[in-house]
């Protein structure tokens, strides 16, 4: 079994793992190095019984710790204590392939559509995110201005607030949190839509009290441990959806965008537009 898909197994498993097992996906989620793994001493090192470790392998697909171990530790060559630049690269590349197929599997092309028409129709478009998310609402925010839409991102607390309560119901909100639990934009989106504000929520969350929140909620793909930006960045599954939006937006008035779109690009790149030439 490929390292890989003995990660994936761990993941998978994770939700229904007890509080000791879980001590155990955890470390070797994380960890990068062969050491002593033998269950005598992992309980040791993990203040977990070896029986733990034992029902942690068999909810990971694994007869025994043995079996799993044996699998776990196939990749490591001729005892060097870290993993080859091939096989770093390799797992790195399969979560990514694997974010990408469920990304693929949650697009909602209807939807797009529908998000598309309620931001080209907005007076203005107002752009919520805080930490990596913040990132992705800036780079979304960049990306409406250029086809001419009155748009800004928001990417502080404070100024969430405030905007939030000056809102009507000719604006649009398009809020991006990952966990969907990012209280400071929680906030501004209820508050938004208190006021009339229409609103877009593009999140990993599928708890119907936060999907309720919204007029529309993107869904975007997630895995354990994907906020914490630990080997994928976090806003890697936000960009993917970010993307399609962004591509059925243009298409909404094609003709209008692509011109904006344009003529933006080359104002940037220190050109005359044509029509002043």
């Amino acid at each position: 079994m490929e390292h890989s898909k003995v990660l994936s197994a761990i993941k998978a498993a994770y939700p229904k793992l007890t509080s000791a097992e879980r001590a155990a996906a955890d470390f070797f989620l994380q960890n990068r190095e062969t050491g002593d793994l033998s269950s005598k001493a992992m309980a040791a090192k993990l203040y977990v019984s070896e029986a733990s470790l034992s029902r942690f392998a068999q909810k990971c697909g694994f007869a025994g710790y043995r079996e799993f171990i044996y699998e776990y530790q196939r990749p490591y060559k001729e005892g060097s204590p870290y993993l080859t630049f091939s096989q770093a690269t390799q797992e790195v590349l399969d979560r990514y392939q694997e974010l990408l197929d469920r990304s693929f599997h949650l697009v909602d092309e209807d939807q797009m559509r529908r998000v598309s028409q309620m931001v080209s129709q907005s007076r203005c478009v107002y752009v919520y995110g805080m930490g990596s998310s913040g990132f992705a609402a800036r780079e979304l925010g960049l990306r409406l201005m250029r086809t001419g839409l009155l748009v800004e991102a928001i990417t502080d607390s404070h100024t969430i607030r405030m905007n939030a309560v000056l809102l009507d119901s000719s604006v649009t909100v398009v809020a991006i949190t990952l966990s969907g639990r990012t209280e400071e934009v929680l906030w501004g989106v209820r508050e938004a839509r208190r006021r009339g504000a229409r609103v877009v929520l593009i999140t990993a969350n599928r708890d119907p009290e936060v999907k309720a929140l919204a007029d529309e909620v993107v869904p975007v793909a997630a895995e354990l441990s994907l906020s914490a930006g630990w080997q994928i960045s976090p806003q890697f599954p936000i960009l993917v959806m970010v993307d399609l939006f962004f591509a059925y937006y243009l298409g909404c008035d094609e003709f209008v965008n692509r011109d904006r779109y344009r003529r933006t690009m080359e104002a940037l790149m220190g050109e005359e537009p044509e029509e002043t030439k």
